[in-house]
């Protein structure tokens, strides 16, 4: 279904049907499943959600950072009929498959690995993907520790909820944590932890701290890896300072420790480059990815030095389900996408609309405390004092209550629950942008009016 690309609202939302479906989940699925909208969607295409009532709303959250070319990316949707024609399964274990080869030779060329030689595994999702990545970082260097840092978000399993920060509602009561697992500052520029008051000197001040750390306190022959997200994604977008990514890449290789970016979140272009690492110029031991991979199937990654992957017996990593082929067709068609539309550009132009937009926006509203994000992926962080910086969570709730009920769809995100995050499928037009962001600036003057706290 090829939907018109605008907003139309014809009921109040959430409508009739969304609520009675709404009544229906809350007897069938339980409440730690938790939502951002009260809204059930029917239909989409591009960059427009149409719900049960025949709503149709802009979607500037990509399905949480899952649709970077689109909803229902026709290439996306030929390639999985073609391959649903043949077969829909055959775990690679048992009965291989040519995708799950063609894929990982694709993505061996692209990830901006350390060194000649790359090889990939594929898993079913982002946080089995930072699973395997340390595993095969363990079982290579022969070491336990794994060093991941304040306001990251790696995923609900055991292993990755230890590695997020976020206790609420990641952790509470959820534990005990797995062990080995030690937590460092991130380089968070707006809010720096070691009293930078520049980007450059938080990242300085930073990385200090966390070298100092791991040679002090954990040693860095007990570390395995160090697991980074290049831009925290649920942490808030928080863009490190200059040169903190590149020192702990530099700390990492004089120690033998494996370096692994998490760009679960950030890759598959959603910054202007294929992988936000490239922005710093650093090459990793290891790249996670899942997301926007495969256009909305499930799908995740491990890529790395061939070497490290090969270190592995076999049977040691894998899953049932990892590299589906329908998944596998699809991340071969968006990758396709992404080359033949210019996403990439597409993301920077799309990146510099947003920023100017909330900088304009900011200007007339005291509640935006900082406008961060690289590419098309933009966030503002909003405090009921710019002096303090004292997080408005509340506002941050009403404003994305604010534009759903208007058709547009945002998310929040950060440590404090005050940060709005955008991150808009890349082939969204600017009329829809704009108007998307035109219904923000309405939603940020009423989270005013009601109070920032």
């Amino acid at each position: 279904m090829n939907l018109p690309q605008e907003r139309r609202l014809v009921t109040d939302i959430p409508g009739p049907r969304s609520r009675g479906l709404m009544e229906r989940r809350l007897s069938a699925v339980p409440r730690g499943v938790f939502w951002t909208t009260p809204l059930f969607a029917d239909s989409a295409s591009g960059a427009i959600v149409r719900d049960v009532d025949g709503n149709s709303l802009i979607d500037l959250s990509a399905g949480l950072a899952v649709l970077n070319t689109g909803n229902a990316d026709p290439a996306v949707q030929k390639a999985v009929r073609s391959q649903l024609e043949r077969l829909t399964h055959t775990c690679m274990h048992v009965t291989m498959t040519e995708s799950y080869v063609d894929l990982a030779e694709r993505l061996n060329v692209l990830v901006p690995i350390l060194g000649p030689e790359r090889k990939t595994m594929f898993t079913n999702s982002g946080a089995e993907a930072v699973e395997n990545a340390v595993k095969i970082s363990r079982y290579f260097t022969k070491r336990s520790g794994v060093v991941v840092f304040d306001h990251a978000f790696h995923g609900r399993t055991l292993l990755t909820m230890t590695m997020t920060a976020k206790v609420m509602p990641y952790k509470q009561s959820l534990g005990p944590a797995v062990p080995e697992v030690y937590r460092l500052p991130f380089s968070y520029p707006y809010r720096c932890s070691t009293g930078g008051t520049t980007p450059k000197e938080c990242a300085e001040g930073c990385i200090s701290f966390a070298v100092g750390h791991m040679d002090r306190e954990i040693g860095p022959e007990n570390i395995a890896c160090v697991v980074v997200e290049p831009i925290l994604g649920e942490g808030g977008f928080i863009v490190p300072g200059p040169g903190f990514l590149s020192a702990l890449a530099e700390y990492c290789r004089a120690n033998g420790i494996m370096f692994v970016a998490d760009e679960v979140q950030t890759g598959i272009g959603r910054t202007g480059r294929m992988f936000a690492v490239e922005h710093e110029g650093v090459e990793p031991d290891l790249v996670t990815m899942a997301k926007s991979l495969a256009g909305g199937l499930p799908l995740g990654a491990v890529t790395g030095r061939a070497e490290v992957m090969e270190s592995v017996h076999a049977g040691g990593i894998g899953g049932t389900f990892g590299g589906n082929p329908l998944s596998c067709a699809a991340a071969l068609a968006v990758l396709d996408s992404i080359d033949r539309g210019g996403l990439l550009k597409r993301a920077d132009a799309i990146g510099a609309m947003m920023t100017a937009r909330l900088e304009e926006i900011a200007e007339r509203s005291d509640l935006i405390g900082d406008v961060r994000g690289r590419g098309a992926m933009v966030a503002m962080e909003l405090v009921d004092d710019r002096r303090t910086k004292h997080p408005a969570k509340h506002a941050a709730g009403r404003v994305i209550e604010e534009c759903y009920r208007q058709g547009v769809i945002v998310l929040k995100a950060g440590t404090y629950d005050n940060v709005i995050r955008f991150l808009p499928p890349l082939t969204i037009t600017d009329d829809l942008l704009e108007e998307g962001f035109d219904v923000v600036e309405k939603a940020l003057v009423s989270a005013a009016e009601g109070g920032g706290a």
